[in-house]
């Protein structure tokens, strides 16, 4: 231990000559370890909502998304999508089609939609038919159509799932009109078969159909919107993703999991920041306390400084050991700052001690720890107490070497 430091470390914990300095010095470490505890819950709840926000995400979008670049419709390539089933770290392939369409439920209500269409392995992929609030997941009874809808458009709608003789109609706009007194609007009758709850961007608008189904209404036979691709549980999403794009070329947009809703998470990150740096101004307020209490520790110490110096040791030296003390004073509250702050995610986990109002996909705040997070607080507290001890190192390092006696 060099000789700053060991000096440093023995004032950190040595009686003052007034109980004040010892006071003051404990509230300094107590607000610095709040700060910091405060920091790391904050962006602890910030990754705890990311992570249920993407699995509600994984129940709807797929791990990699193909669509078309230029127009809304595809060719169903069956060449090009064997060549990507076949790929090692490809395991399920879907095809999807979707556009906006008018809903109509008893006559009297409607709304706008989107209408859904998915083939048999949808549900493999994202795990669509786990979500189900009421009713069951299923496309077709006999030779009847059904559905499954979100909750959000259901509630608007006010539709009775399960009700077989009370059919949902779906119009969408013809492609080609057969003449002027033909109408504009393909009508097609779909019954409600099921419930499904996610996320309430989702809940409020989709409504999943059979691919064959909307393809009809669509007048899009063997056309497709999208390949939805779930991947393997080891495969590198950025990797599969760029063996895809061998396979498609550039008309196809490839997307993964991420990107599909990257002005959503852009948003989540923005306010996660923001949230910190507001902490971080709130513990260099409290690092105002430690400026204090390391300027009485001078005065207090003046009469060891001038012996210091008189022995030889220069002003680096005394600048280093209160730079030395103020650092010893950071880390001491930052440790009992992350004490606080595993302590609290641990029973937040097993006790749910910070419910969230009713209504919500969960009852307690989720919060969820990563080492990243303690590095980049860890560099925070230490680079603001550095900077809360440099006025008084600078103190110090101006005390002369012999003071006269009075």
């Amino acid at each position: 231990m060099n000789l700053p430091l060991k000096i440093a470390r023995r004032y950190l914990f040595a009686k003052k000559s007034t109980n004040a300095i010892n006071i003051i010095s404990g509230i300094s470490v107590f607000g610095i370890s709040v700060g910091t505890a405060a920091l790391i819950l904050v962006l602890s709840v910030f990754n705890g909502f990311e992570d249920l926000i993407t699995g509600l995400f994984s129940n709807f979008n797929p791990d990699i998304k193909v669509t078309i670049t230029e127009g809304k419709t595809f060719d169903a390539d069956t060449v090009m999508i064997e060549k990507i089933a076949a790929l090692p770290a490809v395991s399920i392939v879907s095809q999807t089609i979707e556009e906006t369409a008018l809903f109509v439920y008893n006559k009297n209500n409607e709304s706008v939609g989107i209408l859904k269409g998915v083939d048999d392995y949808y549900k493999d992929v994202t795990g669509i038919d786990t979500t189900l609030r009421e009713g069951e997941y299923r496309f077709q009874d006999g030779k009847r159509e059904m559905a499954v809808l979100g909750v959000g458009i259901r509630n608007r709608l006010s539709v009775n799932v399960g009700d077989y003789l009370s059919a949902l109609e779906v119009y969408m706009p013809k492609r080609k009109s057969s003449g002027l007194l033909s109408k504009p609007l393909n009508k097609r009758l779909i019954y409600p078969t099921g419930t499904f709850v996610i996320q309430q961007d989702f809940d409020s608008q989709y409504i999943l159909s059979s691919l064959s189904f909307a393809q009809n209404i669509l007048e899009q036979k063997n056309k497709i919107g999208a390949l939805e691709i779930q991947l393997t549980k080891d495969a590198d999403p950025q990797m599969a993703a760029a063996e895809i794009r061998k396979i498609t070329g550039d008309k196809f947009t490839i997307k993964d999991r991420y990107q599909q809703d990257e002005a959503f998470f852009k948003i989540m990150n923005i306010e996660k920041w923001m949230s910190y740096a507001i902490l971080c101004l709130t513990l260099i307020l409290v690092a105002f306390n430690m400026i204090g209490a390391l300027w009485m520790i001078v005065l207090d110490k003046k009469q060891d400084i001038s012996i210091l110096r008189s022995m030889g040791a220069t002003r680096k030296i005394i600048r280093q050991i209160f730079l030395s003390e103020g650092i010893l004073l950071g880390v001491l509250g930052m440790l009992l700052g992350f004490f606080f702050a595993v302590a609290f995610y641990i029973a937040q986990k097993s006790l749910g001690i910070v419910p969230i109002p009713a209504g919500f996909v969960v009852d307690a705040y989720p919060i969820s720890m990563r080492l990243p997070d303690f590095i980049v607080v860890a560099i925070t507290v230490l680079c603001i107490t550095l900077i809360a001890s440099l006025p008084a190192a600078f103190r110090a390092a101006r005390v002369p070497a012999i003071i006269a006696a009075d």
